[in-house]
């Protein structure tokens, strides 16, 4: 009788751990036009984002550029225009849309770079470009310009347009 009851207690437990065989995951038929389509539709909604901050700031006269960089220099300086290859020395603050600050220089200290031969953000490469040692913008960088679709994996969102008020303080040959 106690062997039935192992038997009959072991074949219980064999047929409830056995389950459906999992079935195999659906093939995604991911295409360009799926993700040029992507693309567009996240491109739309930055540009609105980025209008909508705008629309509230009617004193910035923001031009834009062909990258979709929007910059507003605020005042102006009377030195040398920045150059690809020059080291730059800057100040600045970086801002999501919101107006949460994710970086920014101490206010006695600065941070050097090569124009277009560093890690600096693409739209900040393109913004600095644009001014004059003396110079203060403001730069609004669509996120493919910045950070794109991971972010910086600590304070910048993936797919998140940046506010940069920078400040061109000095030039100089490398």
């Amino acid at each position: 009788m106690r062997l039935f009851f192992l038997y009959t207690f072991a074949l219980a437990v064999v047929l409830t751990a056995c389950k459906e065989p999992e079935q195999p995951p659906k093939e995604v038929s991911w295409t360009p036009e799926k993700s040029t389509a992507l693309n567009k539709s996240i491109a739309l909604e930055e540009e609105l984002d980025i209008r909508m901050y705008l629309e509230n700031r009617k004193s910035w006269k923001a031009q834009k550029t062909g990258s979709g960089l929007r910059y507003f220099i605020y005042e102006t300086g009377t030195g040398p225009k920045a150059e690809s290859g020059m080291l730059a020395q800057v100040k600045f603050k970086i801002s999501l849309l919101d107006g949460t600050v994710c970086y920014a220089t101490d206010s006695l200290e600065t941070e050097t770079f090569e124009i277009d031969r560093s890690n600096i953000e693409s739209g900040v490469q393109e913004g600095i470009k644009l001014m004059h040692v003396g110079d203060k913008a403001k730069l609004i960088v669509p996120s493919h310009l910045g950070h794109g679709l991971v972010g910086d994996m600590d304070k910048i969102p993936p797919l998140t347009p940046l506010v940069v008020d920078i400040s061109l303080i000095a030039l100089r040959r490398k």
